[in-house]
């Protein structure tokens, strides 16, 4: 996926006045509190919850 998914709402606050942050490719800039942070892909979770599995996303 080359395009950014936009986050629905910060993690601080709850707002959804979010805007892509010039700092960083994952960073977003919440209008209400006005926090800057970063959202990143992890990883899956393995079948049955018992760890996460490699994946070629998780460390891009």
């Amino acid at each position: 996926m080359s395009e950014r998914a936009a986050p629905a709402y910060c993690p601080y606050c709850g707002e959804e006045d979010l805007r892509p942050e010039e700092g960083g490719p994952r960073w977003w800039s919440c209008r209400g509190c006005r926090r800057v942070f970063e959202v990143s892909f992890v990883g899956l979770l393995a079948p049955g919850g018992s760890g996460l599995e490699d994946t070629d996303d998780a460390e891009d």
